[in-house]
């Protein structure tokens, strides 16, 4: 079947799911790592509140944040292979997968920085 435009538009939603899903990582780590400050304060405030509350949650949420951003990286990664190898046929014409590759990698990169931030 020449020119099946619902191969490319596959592609397109599959790099949107990766996207999706690191950014969705990426905000969980934040919000454990966050949550962790919070015990950390409370923690100061509450004589009855243990002294080492929040202690895991700082790595584990960095980690998570370094994961989201390089699920992201994957995708785009994964995603310029895979529409290398798709026929001329089945991409419209003009297109162009630079712009979608560059916007999902600099997302990751300021995922990657965001980590460096919250592990200092």
């Amino acid at each position: 079947m020449a020119n099946d435009p619902r191969i490319f538009f596959a592609a397109e939603r599959t790099l949107l799911a990766w996207i999706r899903t690191g950014l969705t990582i990426v905000a969980l780590g934040f919000v454990v790592e966050r949550f962790g400050l919070f015990l950390r304060l409370l923690a100061l405030e509450l004589p009855q509140a243990r002294a080492d509350a929040g202690g895991l949650s700082g790595p584990l949420g960095v980690t998570l944040v370094v994961f989201g951003s390089l699920t992201i990286a994957l995708g785009a990664v994964q995603h310029r292979r895979y529409l290398r190898h798709l026929p001329a046929e089945d991409r419209p014409p003009g297109y162009s997968s630079a712009a979608a590759t560059v916007l999902a990698l600099l997302i990751a990169a300021l995922g990657l920085a965001l980590a460096f931030y919250l592990a200092r």
